[in-house]
């Protein structure tokens, strides 16, 4: 079980090092043909409708509203599957290897979002709070493949762990206060379908197609019901069983296909769906306003703060240490790759404003920050790995 654990982390840094490439390579091709002279087709494009609707069930949506609620399900049914395998055989199935990464990641969405609060409290872009907050796992382990392979195995461990714990605490905030109506009918049914999904994981049904149809129904219950239906896929990742013995364990498998799919196409998709932003005439005052300070210096200043301070904490006064191979500089190094916040931040900003322009800009302060943050953290683990 340990050496599949081993090979399945290294198909999985691989898969996310492809899909960190591809992501760069995708936001320099959207934002080059929305800022073309076919920019407007290409953004009218993704705002066009897909009507699949079906009898007396609505399913009208747009490109990139079936990007964001339907696709983007999938890559969160995946985050769910790694949370499980990190409880049950990762880094998060010990507390003493637990307690650090843990601390990182709480570390790393408090003083962020602490820092877009205060500057935004009490003006319209207050929602934005949680936009700073998030760490994108593909982007993160891209840049940090770049640093070379001289860097210790444990900072790429570390770095997935808190990502994943940080993608949980996002995941949390979405459903508790991007949340606007709710219809409560839609809701019983979907929990009620989690409800037989947890029975037939504890009747130890091992059978795929028993929770991924009726995972399919719970994200329409949610989608209906006004919770962001990409909570269905963290929710049918719980319910799936994961199981020490390699032919029962599905859940493994499950993972194991869907990385390639969710970091070549998902993700690729995605990016080029959320990065079909027209440059506005007056870029300085785009980026010169609360909201997308609040968005910069979270990304930019307040995760590395938050990543380094609260595990400085720990090791100062309840005398937990750093895994082997990692120093105060590689974990400053990790802080900075932390404040890549891409897929998640978009995601949220996408949640958490209505106006078209308050959008666009506080995703171009997410490319700025994250930029800023990855070339910071490379410029660091690079100059470690060679002392």
């Amino acid at each position: 079980m340990i050496d599949r654990f081993s090979n399945l982390f290294k198909s999985f840094f691989d898969s996310e090092k492809v899909a960190g490439l591809l992501l760069l390579f995708c936001t320099i091709i959207s934002l080059s043909i929305a800022n073309s002279s076919f920019g407007d087709f290409y953004v009218d494009f993704m705002h066009s409708k897909i009507d699949l609707s079906f009898a007396n069930g609505s399913l009208n949506y747009s490109v990139e509203q079936w990007v964001n609620d339907g696709l983007m399900t999938i890559f969160f049914l995946m985050v769910g599957l790694e949370v499980e395998r990190e409880i049950y055989v990762g880094e998060l199935s010990d507390i003493k290897k637990a307690i650090l990464p843990v601390a990182a990641a709480v570390g790393g969405m408090l003083v962020p979002s602490l820092i877009h609060f205060i500057l935004n409290n009490g003006t319209t872009t207050q929602s934005g709070f949680a936009i700073p907050m998030a760490t994108d796992i593909a982007f993160a382990l891209g840049v940090l493949a770049l640093a070379g392979n001289k860097v210790p195995t444990s900072v790429k461990v570390f770095l997935a762990a808190l990502a994943i714990i940080d993608d949980i605490g996002a995941i949390v905030v979405i459903a508790f206060f991007y949340t606007a109506t709710i219809t409560f009918s839609y809701l019983a049914v979907a929990l009620a379908i989690f409800g037989l999904l947890l029975i037939f994981n504890r009747m130890k049904v091992f059978n795929l197609a028993f929770y991924l149809l009726p995972g399919l129904l719970m994200w329409y219950c949610f989608l209906q019901s006004g919770v962001h239906p990409t909570l269905s896929g963290v929710l049918l990742a719980f319910a799936i069983p994961f199981h020490k013995t390699d032919e029962k364990n599905v859940s493994l498998r499950l993972q194991h296909f869907l990385h390639k799919p969710v970091a070549i196409v998902i993700i690729p998709i995605f990016a080029l769906v959320n990065t079909a932003i027209i440059l506005p005439n007056n870029f300085s005052q785009a980026i010169l306003n609360t909201n997308s300070a609040g968005i910069i210096a979270g990304l930019f200043v307040g995760k590395v703060i938050g990543i380094v301070l609260f595990p400085y904490l720990l090791i100062k006064f309840a005398k937990a240490k750093l895994q082997k191979g990692i120093n105060f500089q590689l974990l400053i190094g990790i802080g900075f790759l932390g404040g890549i916040g891409f897929t998640m931040s978009m995601f949220i900003g996408n949640l958490a404003f209505d106006d078209s322009n308050t959008i666009i800009n506080s995703k171009l302060s997410i490319l700025i920050g994250s930029a800023l943050s990855a070339i910071t953290g490379l410029l660091i683990l690079r100059r470690s790995a060679k002392t």
